[in-house]
């Protein structure tokens, strides 16, 4: 099991990771179809909001998938 202080480093930094991959990959989208004015404010903090919601979801998928991994060899004793 990883000491808690690694833990809270490697949770922080997947999660921005995540974040930044995620905010990257929704720039090559074409939402402005879906807006009705994308230039402005409340369509920047949608675009923010949905990247904070898909990357939280990637990075906590990746942190449970670690964790499991982690926790596996306990199966065994």
């Amino acid at each position: 099991m990883l000491n808690l202080g690694f833990q809270a480093a490697l949770g922080i930094f997947v999660h921005l990771l995540s974040l930044i991959l995620t905010w990257w990959a929704i720039q090559s989208l074409k939402i402005e179809a879906f807006l009705r004015f994308p230039k402005g404010p409340q369509a920047r903090t949608f675009l923010v909001l949905l990247a904070i919601a898909i990357s939280y979801l990637v990075a906590k998928f990746f942190l449970d998938y670690l964790n499991w991994s982690l926790n596996l060899p306990q199966l065994f004793h």
